[in-house]
């Protein structure tokens, strides 16, 4: 898929939102895009799935013993990635807020974690989710998502694969343009803000 294929089904789930939006990174931005919107249709979330595995280079597909997301965004697409790729997937969360894996969920020691995001902004979430993986017995050797925020800036530690890069504009607290001050900010994200 290329880019505009995806922007396409984003816009075709009403996931490309406009306003004014604090995103969980904590940066602001009039552009929020909604994966829950877009991967509330099995078909749609299958079809990114097998687009994103396709950008995965063949030698890091067969090496992945697991798909390990960050919940709740990454939920879905881990388990369509999972599906992709014909491995279990799981989920990290944070009930005392710190990621770990529950509900019975393990890794075996050394096992090859693909860490699967929707959207990946400053690389925060991806960064935790990954240090879990590790405490977990996991050994992350790449990452992806359906969409790279930061127009190919962030570093997750890991090889990293998006689907797309998209680089909306963000802005600190104190560096909001006129039209975006002017407005209240939405929080859309799943992580409480600090």
């Amino acid at each position: 898929m290329q880019e505009e294929e995806v922007l396409a089904e984003f816009r075709a789930s009403k996931a490309l939102l406009e306003g004014h939006f604090l995103l969980s990174s904590g940066r602001h931005s009039a552009h929020y895009l909604q994966c829950a919107r877009v991967l509330m249709n099995p078909d749609r979330a299958g079809r990114l799935a097998v687009a994103l595995a396709s950008k995965l280079p063949h030698d890091v597909r067969k090496q992945i013993d697991k798909v390990v997301s960050p919940a709740m965004g990454g939920v879905i697409i881990g388990q369509e990635m999972g599906r992709a790729l014909q491995v279990d997937a799981m989920f990290v969360e944070r009930p005392e807020g710190t990621f770990e894996l529950r509900r019975g969920f393990e890794l075996e020691p050394g096992d090859r974690v693909l860490m699967v995001e929707d959207v990946v902004t400053t690389g925060k979430s991806s960064r935790e989710a990954i240090k879990a993986i590790e405490a977990a017995g996991g050994r992350v050797i790449a990452a992806a998502s359906l969409v790279d925020r930061s127009g190919g800036a962030v570093d997750l530690g890991v090889p990293y694969f998006p689907l797309v890069e998209i680089n909306f504009p963000t802005y600190a607290d104190d560096e909001l343009p006129p039209e975006l001050a002017a407005t209240p900010a939405v929080k859309p994200g799943s992580r409480v803000q600090p």
